[in-house]
């Protein structure tokens, strides 16, 4: 496999200098590995702290800056950051305000983030968590005891920033983070496996002429495998799948997410459809996103992520935002 690389060790690293170079508005400490956004901490302000393996860009380093992420922690290529990149980037965005952790749902993930939250509160550091759990998928994985967490980590990172950016208070941006993942579900379809540069090959096999309904964002396996089908008919089974798990009684957040490979030509036809079938369930589309955001290296794929959303949610997330991954309103 053909990688733009210069070797698997130093892939991170590599890519975190490069950040650091491509965004002065970032602080990246490439040896310690976090990313703060270079005005923390700000005054009287709940700093978010989030993080994950590496291989899912922008999610999360991408996602740092106003109005959305005050930190963020990689970890090596699906692999996740280790407690002390956590304290580090606690101390570094604490302004006496708290902190909030937003914790993807995978056991590495949970486990060192607990330990981060008593470490950094042992330091004077007061910290909320929130876990991120909504791909109605599969209950448990390779990585994950229950729900995975995939799509909607963006919609409680912006919501929830916006809501800190606005100077609320810890409890309430925990609680808002909470209600955004409770109101959200997703599911994911891969057309082909990922390649790590470690193993410098595809993960998983998936035939030619199949494709994987319900991956998961490190290539764990989904609910079944068919043939393959058409955009629309990809657009059915996930938005039904989404829809079996989730009473849409507001209006709606819509993520259309690329897995890292499939280009916007081919996400904007599936997303067509994905609006025809919601019109079809009579599912009203606040607003919408399309684009690769929580990826998967090089897979093919896509993600469906839909979170009910009142005016309030609404208003959070049409706050202004300025990061690397998303930027609207300033």
């Amino acid at each position: 496999m053909k990688m733009l690389i210069n070797v698997p060790e130093t892939v991170v690293a590599d890519a975190l200098r490069g950040m650091a170079a491509a965004h002065p508005e970032l602080t990246v400490d490439v040896e310690n590995r976090v990313i703060v956004r270079r005005d923390a901490p700000v005054p009287g302000k709940v700093g978010l702290v989030s993080g994950g393996g590496s291989g899912h860009e922008p999610l999360h380093g991408g996602f740092v800056g106003h109005g959305m992420l005050d930190a963020a922690c990689p970890g090596e290529v699906f692999t996740s950051p280790v407690p002390d990149q956590m304290v580090r980037a606690a101390a570094a965005v604490d302004s006496g305000a708290g902190v909030l952790f937003v914790v993807k749902n995978y056991t590495g993930d949970v486990l060192n983030f607990e330990m981060a939250a008593e470490l950094a509160e042992d330091e004077g550091i007061q910290v909320a968590s929130v876990l991120v759990n909504d791909d109605v998928a599969v209950t448990d994985s390779l990585y994950t005891a229950g729900r995975r967490g995939t799509g909607a980590t963006l919609f409680v990172e912006k919501i929830a920033g916006a809501a800190a950016e606005e100077g609320a208070p810890l409890e309430r941006v925990e609680a808002l983070a909470r209600r955004v993942n409770d109101a959200s579900r997703s599911f994911g379809v891969a057309l082909s496996a990922c390649t790590t540069p470690a193993k410098g090959g595809p993960t998983f096999d998936l035939p030619p002429g199949e494709l994987e309904l319900g991956i998961g964002i490190h290539g764990e396996p989904g609910r079944e495998r068919r043939a393959m089908m058409t955009s629309g008919e990809i657009a059915d089974f996930a938005v039904d799948a989404v829809l079996e798990d989730l009473d849409p009684r507001e209006p709606v957040l819509l993520l259309v997410n690329g897995m890292g490979a499939t280009p916007l030509l081919e996400l904007y036809g599936f997303h067509a459809e994905v609006h025809r079938v919601l019109r079809e369930r009579r599912v009203d589309v606040a607003r919408t996103l399309v684009g690769n955001y929580v990826t998967s290296l090089d897979m093919a794929g896509c993600s469906v992520t839909l979170c009910r959303a009142d005016e309030e949610l609404l208003r959070l997330w049409d706050a202004p935002v300025a990061t690397p991954g998303l930027r609207w309103g300033r």
